[in-house]
């Protein structure tokens, strides 16, 4: 697999670059799309062309004046230096280098301008719609593909201008003026040049491309070297490791991978080596040849060499003859960098057009405030998007009220839906079949706010960002006070433990709060969603992985948090949901038994095998 940079292949090995163009998606009307990006930046654009053309000519003149130089003034025919026209030469000269050099400058300050313009806003505009897409979206697309396409995809868009747009223009115009130039100075010698510059062209093709895949593979190496790195010297890599005695094979598996790495870092050296060593042989023969069919014509000894040939015109040939062979270069690749562009927008594009499949509504209803709390679920259907159609649904007519202040757990076996009722209910998830009602109002009427801020969640594997305590706390609720945080952490139990860190609530969680126990990170979770202070509390299996001494701290803080809410809790230990207002058992996306823990005991069912099961143990 080729090593992406912005949608683009490492050191442009052309045939895995073409792959990868072939891949993109197909966009509708791509071309119209794009000019629509840069169409408020049309007179800069249109500043932009005209600047690279006007420094790719100017840059054709110089060599015209050298010809002066030589022939005029410090050789002239009367013989003796006219130093007059020569300080008159050598001025425009530099004033022509120096324009140059201005122009270009304020040419890479526009492009670089509306290029990252357009960038940020493409990046805003497609973090905006993956905000709004629906949890299933992210759970069937991998992290890394996304992050593609916010990083490497949208980072390519600033350099389309500079890298696509102004090198055609600049490299077509270099390449007309230089011909046109070669030509004013002799028709013989570009005939000449003209036949000799494909050579340099066909081997400076054969040997970049091999120095392109031999540095692709180079990427992937160093891809696989940080990849070995992130899983092997992170928290969780390092306790496996530790925890199987396998530090000796991780050692050896980056020693091996590092040893690739060497002989291949060896090989593109060389390789570059090789390559600019030809390409330097040739550019040194190339004037050498011209140089001796200019002797020729000199002697009269080649057609035209009536027309004469002087020292300048050689001097003058041969210096532009030497600035055609980039941009001429530059034109053989347009085609794919066209090509390389149109596929960068596409995927871009591709997922601006990504259509939630939760939108909220059109006319949305306030929640009922004198009913918050109370949830309904009436003969909900629920089936994920991309299942199959032989698959039965997640969920099937599903049925039940709760009243404001309930205390409701599920419980069941794994993967009989219990967690996509919890989620049903926020929307994170659409109901395709019956209604979910919160305050006496379908969920799909609510606007996405106003529910979610009735709503708390706390999950098995609570998220903390690299930040303070406060700072995660704060994420709930930005302007809260610290007397606010005071009393969100007393009602999880965790405010003592976090006067006892040094820097209290500036204490620094670490990444995903490694720094923190299971049990302080669950707590201080719970401390985030009490800041919030919702109606209608879910607790998604909050205890299931915390130790027994954790599980009763972390129990007492959530028995804490529900008290006076709507509750849903999602459990997998029955024992914390013994005293529960009722029970909902689901099995296979249906409610097979409900009551509280004394009546499903006594009815025998499946709450009573469960139970059973769990007391064994």
């Amino acid at each position: 697999m080729s090593m992406r940079m912005g949608g683009r292949v490492a050191m442009r090995d052309e045939k895995a670059q073409r792959r990868v163009n072939a891949d993109a998606p197909r966009v509708p009307d791509l071309g119209k799309r794009i000019l629509a990006l840069f169409a408020p930046h049309k007179r800069q654009i249109i500043l932009t062309i005209a600047l690279v053309g006007v420094v790719a000519s100017i840059s054709v003149f110089p060599p015209l004046l050298t010809q002066r130089v030589f022939d005029e003034a410090l050789f002239p025919p009367a013989g003796g230096v006219d130093l007059g026209l020569l300080w008159t030469l050598v001025g425009i000269m530099v004033a022509l280098w120096v324009s140059a050099s201005l122009l270009g400058i304020w040419q890479t300050w526009i492009t670089s301008r509306v290029g990252n313009r357009v960038m940020g806003q493409l990046r805003t505009s497609l973090f905006d719609r993956l905000q709004g897409m629906e949890l299933a979206f992210f759970t069937r697309t991998k992290t890394g593909v996304i992050q593609s396409r916010l990083q490497n995809d949208v980072g390519g868009v600033a350099s389309v201008l500079s890298n696509t747009v102004s090198s055609v223009v600049g490299n077509t115009v270099t390449v007309i003026a230089s011909l046109v130039t070669m030509l004013i100075l002799s028709w013989q010698l570009t005939i000449a040049a003209v036949l000799l510059t494909p050579v340099l062209i066909i081997l400076q093709r054969r040997v970049g491309q091999v120095r392109a895949r031999i540095a692709t593979k180079t990427q992937e190496s160093l891809s696989e070297m940080t990849a070995i790195t992130q899983e092997s010297l992170s928290v969780s890599g390092i306790l496996l490791a530790k925890a199987f005695g396998r530090q000796t094979d991780e050692s050896r598996r980056y020693r091996d991978e590092n040893d690739r790495q060497i002989d291949l870092q060896v090989r593109l050296t060389m390789s570059g080596q090789t390559f600019f060593a030809l390409v330097s042989i040739f550019i040194s023969i190339l004037p050498a040849v011209i140089y001796v069919i200019a002797g020729y014509l000199l002697t009269g000894q080649a057609p035209g060499a009536e027309e004469g040939v002087t020292a300048g015109t050689l001097v003058a040939f041969t210096t532009v003859q030497a600035r055609l062979l980039m941009p001429l270069m530059g034109l053989l690749r347009v085609s794919l960098d066209l090509q390389t562009s149109s596929a960068l927008f596409a995927r871009i594009f591709e997922y601006l057009d990504l259509t939630p499949a939760i939108v909220p509504a059109a006319d949305p209803v306030p929640p009922v405030a004198a009913r918050l709390g109370e949830v309904e679920f009436d003969a909900v259907e629920f089936r994920y998007p991309d299942a199959r159609e032989s698959e039965a649904n997640t969920l099937d007519g599903v049925s039940f009220t709760l009243d404001p202040g309930t205390f409701a757990a599920f419980v069941g076996p794994s993967g009989a839906g219990k967690t996509t009722i919890g989620y049903l209910l926020p929307r994170l998830h659409e109901v395709t079949g019956g209604a979910v009602r919160f305050a006496g109002v379908d969920v799909r009427d609510i606007e996405p706010s106003a529910l979610t801020d009735h709503i708390g969640i706390v999950s098995q594997e609570p998220y903390l960002f690299h930040a303070t305590i406060a700072e995660n706390l704060r994420y709930a609720k930005p302007d809260a006070t610290d007397a606010e945080l005071d009393v969100a952490t007393r009602s999880a139990s965790i405010y003592d433990t976090i006067h006892r860190f040094p820097d209290g609530y500036d204490t620094v969680v670490g990444e995903r709060g490694y720094r923190l126990s299971g049990g302080e990170k669950q707590r201080i979770a719970i401390a985030r969603v009490l800041l919030k202070d919702p109606a209608v509390l879910i607790l998604d299996e909050a205890t299931s992985a915390l130790d027994t001494v954790s599980e009763r701290v972390v129990q007492g803080a959530l028995d804490e948090a529900a008290r006076g809410r709507t509750t849903l809790a999602i459990a997998h230990r029955l024992s914390t949901i013994r005293d529960a207002d009722v029970i909902f058992v689901v099995d296979a996306g249906r409610i097979v038994e409900r009551g509280t823990h004394v009546e499903l005991l006594a009815l025998g069912g499946t709450y009573a095998s469960l139970f059973a099961q769990q007391a064994a143990l």
